[in-house]
């Protein structure tokens, strides 16, 4: 196979931006007030994109364990942070800590996890392996905790009379909320379930189709991708677990009363 990667000139990456063109007009034509929103997001993607690129290249250069520690870090809390801009409303101090305990738990656990025992590279900071394995694995927790406390939050809200009747029938919380907590780690996982269903088939995952278009095998690039797809998998699902197991427990007192709005 000729593993010579294929550079891009420039004009024809920017011949790929017609499709945003095409985009705009349709938009525009419809009457749908997009266009300043494509506008901003394309350049966001370009400009950010251009600038990981220059930094990945200083790093893969020069790599330094101290600072890509401080890189996972970074991605971490700004998952974190990112977790919380979109929930609607105002989360409370006991359910934010539960949220950043979760994300770093299950992200960090699953992470180390794949260096010592799955893919096992060396040395342990390897830039090139380890940054974009974080970047997957904590992105794809922040999407699975999101939509899990999203539902938590809905489900308690929704079903507050029933759970506050369960409780003077003499219920404990966690048996009171015992629909609605699974129902919350249910549609947190789905997802990443869903896409493992329609891997192969429905579409190739981007870091294959990546390797393949760098010139990788396709069966090197299946093997990673299945390691990294089964890991991705395991941060969800570990981080919701966390999640759920104590994130209902914010919505109690401690005579076991329920608070609406988490405490």
């Amino acid at each position: 196979m000729d593993n010579v990667i294929r550079d891009i000139e420039f004009w024809r990456l920017a011949a790929a931006y017609i499709f945003i063109l095409i985009l705009i007009v349709f938009v525009k034509w419809r009457g749908i007030k997009r266009e300043k929103r494509i506008i901003i997001s394309t350049a966001r993607m370009t400009i950010q994109l251009i600038l990981v690129g220059y930094i990945l290249t200083y790093i893969f250069e020069q790599p330094n364990p101290y600072l890509i520690i401080l890189i996972v870090l970074f991605m971490l809390w700004f998952a974190i942070n990112n977790t919380y801009k979109q929930v609607t409303g105002t989360l409370s101090k006991k359910l934010k800590q539960i949220i950043a305990i979760s994300m770093a738990a299950g992200s960090l656990i699953t992470l180390i996890y794949f260096n010592l025992v799955v893919i096992h590279f060396q040395p342990w900071y390897e830039p090139q392996y380890l940054i974009p394995i974080a970047g997957m694995i904590i992105g794809n927790s922040m999407t699975g905790i999101t939509l899990g406390v999203k539902n938590l939050i809905e489900g308690m809200q929704r079903e507050k009379h029933l759970i506050e009747g369960a409780l003077m029938l003499g219920a404990k919380p966690e048996i009171a909320t015992k629909s609605i907590v699974n129902s919350a780690f249910d549609s947190a996982i789905l997802p990443t379930i869903n896409n493992m269903v329609g891997m192969g088939i429905v579409f190739l995952p981007g870091m294959m189709t990546g390797q393949i278009l760098a010139g990788i095998s396709p069966l090197t690039a299946i093997e990673y991708q299945i390691a990294i797809l089964l890991g991705i998998a395991g941060s969800v699902a570990l981080t919701v677990m966390i999640f759920t197991y104590y994130g209902y427990r914010a919505f109690f007192n401690d005579k076991q009363q329920f608070l609406s709005q988490g405490k």
